[in-house]
């Protein structure tokens, strides 16, 4: 299967979950709103998914992938047998951790949000909210695992398409339970904790599927393990900048007024979009390519593969991050404003999508660019490199979290986005494993210009659209369709007229299959 059609593969089943995601949090705006129970269950619901995408999705399979890749030359059975050792040691490692956050949750609370002390009811929710999801660490990081075979595999449909439960799940507990609960936070604690399972159960079903039933055992440290370890652990903090640096910001949103963090959730939700569409798919596919074709001697492969997912991954994001930056406040009112979510709600959310919007090119190069570290086995530059960013993005924090509230948080993170991004293209540079080429420094030069006759054509039509885009939510929702439409077309004319894209590359791409 071709990089491109790969990478198409993963992003259409991301688009499909984050089409479901916007629903779950319209949903959750509506009936919650950005107040106190809000902030609550947005702290309860992070902190699992900090700790997943660390040393799940990030440290454990940027590790796993490269040796599960290498033991696959020597056969089915020896790459199984790997898989169940490394399963064992995740499995009753998470269970231990689990099981000490549940007893020290009031504790972690006063770490994670400690700014909630100073409001008693908040901070006590939180407690009760995170020791109900926490587990979702322990099911969402060995679906992690699960996938990672998969995707060795080059199966990358099922693992892919695994967050649509999720979304399915809280959107059936914030709908369907919350009047049998004390609030609606607590019905979505306990969705989060029936998705986890949900998600366990179907994407091990895929693996028996595919073949590859893996069988749980005790944990035996062997040298691949040790091996696996050893390169998992400093990973955690380079493969997670990102999320570390949302972290710290919650950290920081917790000083700020009520309704902070969840204006800064509801943002991240939405930039989230092209930068799980695009980055996510591109990172997952990019890491087992280039794994592939270093270990078979193809550098000029590699080089290749590396300069195509840039290519690729900007065509997208250029245009999203002008047009989210440009029209945050429509997209957000059309998205979340109704119910509890009001006008004070949306321009403060508005804000801080705009500012966000403007990082999120250096969110998905950082997912194009960090593959190329962990398949070449290196995971000591990036944990370098991230301790840098998050020592920028804190002293940011502190900076602009006075003057600019959380806006000064958005532009602190946003900051430190592009500072990674930086650093890691001159760290590969400099060794000589990445290189542009001419025909990527050409399109990405052809791609900003179609992105600036996109984003001029936007601030033309918004004066034309005011009345309806102010108007009720049908009138809103018409508008801003035909907002996103005006701009993707001229950006897609303006891309083909230029020469940023050419849709019979696009199309020989997806046909072409791997020999």
């Amino acid at each position: 299967m071709s990089l491109l059609r790969s990478i198409s593969t993963v992003g259409a089943f991301t688009m499909g979950s984050r089409i479901l995601g916007f629903v779950r949090d319209a949903a959750i705006a509506a009936i919650v709103g950005a107040g106190p129970v809000a902030d609550a269950f947005f702290v309860a619901f992070k902190l699992p998914n900090l700790f997943r995408r660390l040393f799940a999705e990030g440290a454990f399979n940027a590790a796993f992938v490269p040796l599960y890749t290498a033991e696959l030359k020597d056969g089915r059975e020896r790459a199984r047998a790997f898989a169940e050792a490394a399963l064992a040691v995740l499995a009753w490692s998470l269970v231990a951790f689990v099981a000490a956050a549940e007893i020290a949750m009031p504790w972690l609370m006063r770490a994670f949000a400690p700014g909630f002390l100073d409001r008693p009811e908040t901070y006590a929710l939180a407690v009760s909210f995170a020791r109900i999801t926490f587990p979702y660490l322990l099911f969402i990081s060995l679906v992690s695992l699960a996938g990672g075979v998969l995707n060795a595999h080059h199966r990358f449909a099922a693992a892919a398409a695994t967050p649509m439960l999720l979304n399915l799940c809280l959107i059936g507990a914030v709908l369907g339970l919350a009047p049998y609960f004390p609030t609606p936070g607590h019905a979505l604690a306990w969705g989060v904790f029936a998705a986890g399972i949900a998600q366990c159960l179907f994407l091990f079903g895929a693996l028996v599927r595919a073949g590859e039933r893996l069988r749980l055992a005790r944990p035996a440290f062997g040298p691949k393990v040790k091996l696996l370890l050893k390169r998992a652990l400093p990973v955690a903090l380079g493969a997670g900048v990102y999320q570390i640096n949302l972290a710290i910001d919650m950290i920081v949103a917790s000083f700020l007024p009520a309704g902070s963090i969840s204006y800064l959730f509801y943002a991240d939700r939405i930039n989230q979009l092209p930068l799980g569409v695009i980055g996510v798919a591109v990172g997952t596919v990019l890491l087992p390519v280039l794994s592939r074709q270093l270990r078979s001697g193809d550098g000029a492969g590699a080089h290749a593969s590396q300069n195509r997912a840039i290519e690729f991954a900007l065509l997208l994001t250029l245009p999203a991050a002008f047009a989210l930056a440009l029209i945050a406040e429509p997209v957000v009112a059309t998205l979340f404003g109704r119910g509890a979510f009001g006008a004070t709600e949306i321009r403060a959310t508005a804000a801080a999508l705009a500012v966000y919007a403007t990082g999120l090119p250096a969110y998905v190069l950082a997912k194009a660019l960090t593959p190329a570290f962990y398949a070449r086995e290196d995971t000591a530059t990036p944990v370098k490199i991230s301790v840098v960013c998050m020592a920028a993005n804190l002293i940011l924090n502190i900076l602009l979290m006075g003057p600019f509230l959380h806006v000064g948080i958005a532009i602190a993170t946003s900051l430190s986005a592009w500072l990674n991004v930086l650093l890691l293209a001159r760290a590969l540079m400099r060794r000589g494993d990445l290189a542009f080429d001419a025909r990527l420094k050409a399109r990405v030069a052809r791609q900003a210009g179609a992105a600036v006759a996109m984003a001029v054509t936007l601030i033309l039509l918004l004066p034309l659209l005011a009345r309806p885009l102010a108007g009720g939510e049908a009138s809103r929702a018409l508008a801003l369709a035909a907002l996103v439409a005006a701009g993707g077309i001229v950006y897609a004319l303006a891309a083909w007229g230029l020469g940023a894209a050419k849709p019979s590359e696009l199309r020989a791409a997806l046909r072409r299959s791997k020999a």
